[in-house]
């Protein structure tokens, strides 16, 4: 159980993030969600975990693009929750085009979200971590943390990225009672997935139907989506103290995808 801890989960407020999110409130963490959408929607979200677990949620609307809003929203956390306990980073989007044709402000945009905000997280938030000998970090990683797929040159990139800062700063932080992983799952059928199904349909001139058999699932042995709760489940067991012993670490959950 997670009961005293505190959480910052990025991208949070639909998808993997959500049901990280829940996971750990259901575990008795106070949370602090992130992310976009319908304002009203994101209170019903905030109100119903706080009544489902009884713990204390909160929002931040912080744009994971802009340095200065991810520094203001971990002060928050801090201040609302005595620290940062738990940090996951989780925010991220997506755009699949052949390279020759990737806008340069889709690249730009997709390293600022999947990674750079992963750093500027970390940073400020590891610090109160050390001084209470206690923290974990998550970084949601990919499949594409290991593996490349064509037409996602940024993604790929990115995640590859955050998979060799998960290992940077769980060295830095070894003796310091923090741990620092990454949850690299494979094909999640999120709001994310859904919406680059057009568009790879679009690139390989081929069915949405094809993408989701021939392209996305035929990636995976199990044939089979990989459920948000399955990941959700063990980003909670890496933030508890069974798995105090495990850091670097870059733990796939991919129906088999990078095991071929």
């Amino acid at each position: 159980m997670l009961t005293g801890k505190s959480a910052l989960i990025t991208g949070s407020t639909s998808g993997i993030g959500r049901g990280i999110a829940q996971a750990l409130a259901d575990q008795g963490a106070n949370v602090m969600i992130n992310g976009f959408g319908d304002a009203a929607e994101i209170e019903d979200l905030r109100q119903s975990l706080s009544r489902r677990s009884g713990t204390t949620v909160l929002y931040a609307p912080a744009d994971m693009t802009r340095p200065a809003e991810i520094a203001a929203m971990v002060a928050q956390a801090e201040a609302a929750f005595g620290g940062v306990d738990i940090l996951v980073n989780n925010a991220g989007i997506q755009f699949v085009s052949p390279i020759e044709d990737f806008p340069g402000d889709k690249w730009d945009a997709i390293l600022a979200i999947n990674l750079s905000s992963a750093f500027h997280t970390t940073k400020h938030a590891l610090g109160g971590m050390k001084s209470r000998g206690w923290g974990r970090i998550v970084n949601l990683a990919s499949a594409h943390s290991l593996v490349a797929s064509p037409y996602k040159a940024a993604y790929v990139a990115a995640k590859h990225g955050l998979a060799g800062l998960t290992k940077t700063v769980a060295l830095e932080c070894a003796e310091e009672g923090v741990t620092v992983n990454a949850v690299s799952p494979g094909y999640v059928l999120t709001p994310l997935v859904e919406a680059q199904i057009p568009d790879t349909a679009a690139a390989r001139g081929i069915s949405e139907e094809a993408v989701k058999r021939d392209v996305i699932l035929a990636a995976q042995p199990t044939k089979k989506f990989v459920g948000i709760e399955e990941v959700a489940a063990t980003v909670a067991f890496l933030c508890s103290d069974a798995a105090a012993g495990i850091t670097g670490s870059n733990i796939s959950i991919d129906g088999g995808w990078t095991a071929k």
